[in-house]
């Protein structure tokens, strides 16, 4: 297994102890790397798999400083391209609690990746070894070119026979780069130009409607209300309307409060077999997250660890790597920070019914 992901990589600058920006500037804020694809790329190298990250940034301190934590998580930087065009993006996070959501400001635009060309990249190299090819809908979202590169590094993948993935992730902030066009008219012309070359489609529980026009009937997430049988409808609309697509992945959050989320998910087979954990008597089944630590990059998580689980012969079940994704997203929401950096053990000790969290001696 060789994974490659392809996007942008930020600064993540937050506000400890749940403070919120206005009480923390001018002060102290943690640093840290975040950004979809890598979350995803890092998810898979801390399991034990092999993952690349390709983007483009700046030739200064701030990406060198980006390998060396690339290292350190065991994700290959050799794919980084040194750009003399654009900045390295930046993003605030406030983390929420009890009733207050958090929020996400971003300071990225004119970053060297929104401005960086298809033949900044040496495609030949990104693609040697690869068996897996992994994107987001936040690439497409960030600049027109990034949309392009987007779909350049697609028409790669399919060249060689890669499968491919991709995460819709809906973000409305970042759909503004078409000029009298709203962001969901902008975000589902692009994606559904997308969508022939992927063979999985990752996704939560708005962004099959706002990424592709696609809706679950009946259900009201904020309400506690999730209705499988409609996300079963939207994941069998997928395959209809792509065949390309073998596998629709959705993840199921009930946020009762920023601090406490029901946390499960479904995997649909285009044999139309739907896969979810389940209790005893056969019923859907989630984690319930009573003190979220930090839930963002818990989707990159999902579909790390799905990637991974589906490349390694003993998980590549349907059944057993839809419960060993949603058993190590959740975990996610134990970490601070973007990444993910539970082991496949830890994973699979949750599987198997261990979240007491008792100190492991």
């Amino acid at each position: 297994m060789r994974v490659v992901t392809l996007g942008e990589v930020m600064l993540r600058l937050a506000p400890q102890n749940h403070l919120r920006l206005r009480q923390s500037i001018p002060g102290d804020l943690e640093s840290t790397f975040g950004g979809g694809e890598l979350n995803v790329a890092v998810s898979i190298a801390c399991q034990g798999g092999h993952s690349a990250f390709v983007t483009a940034s700046p030739d200064n301190a701030i990406t060198d400083s980006l390998v060396q934590e690339m290292r350190k998580t065991g994700v290959d930087s050799s794919l980084i391209y040194r750009s003399q065009q654009g900045r390295f993006g930046i993003y605030f996070v406030e983390t929420g609690a009890n009733q207050r959501g958090g929020t996400v400001t971003y300071d990225r635009e004119f970053s060297s990746i929104a401005l960086a060309s298809t033949e900044l990249f040496d495609w030949d190299q990104i693609f040697q070894g690869a068996t897996w090819f992994h994107i987001t809908g936040i690439t497409p979202a960030i600049s027109e070119s990034a949309a392009e590169l987007t779909r350049r590094a697609l028409h790669e993948a399919r060249q060689r026979n890669v499968t491919v993935s991709c995460d819709l992730n809906f973000r409305k902030k970042l759909w503004n780069w078409k000029e009298n066009s709203k962001p969901i008219d902008l975000a589902r012309e692009t994606m559904q130009s997308l969508m022939p070359y992927v063979d999985l489609v990752i996704a939560n529980e708005e962004d099959a409607d706002l990424s592709l026009g696609i809706k679950a009937p009946e259900s009201d997430v904020e309400a506690g209300n999730l209705n499988i049988q409609g996300y079963i409808s939207v994941a069998k609309q997928m395959t209809e309307q792509y065949p390309n697509v073998k596998q629709v992945a959705i993840t199921l959050r009930e946020s009762i409060s920023a601090s406490h989320n029901n946390w499960g998910a479904m995997l649909y087979d285009q044999n139309q077999t739907c896969f979810a954990p389940s209790d005893a008597d056969g019923n859907y089944s989630s984690y319930q997250i009573r003190n979220i630590v930090d839930r963002v990059g818990a989707g990159d998580s999902f579909a790390g660890a799905l990637i991974f689980a589906l490349n390694t012969p003993e998980l590549a079940s349907l059944e057993t790597a839809i419960r060993y994704a949603v058993a190590a997203s959740c975990l996610k929401h134990s970490i601070q920070g973007d990444f993910n950096y539970s082991t496949r053990s830890e994973i699979e000790s949750l599987m198997s019914g261990g979240g007491s969290g008792r100190v492991q001696r």
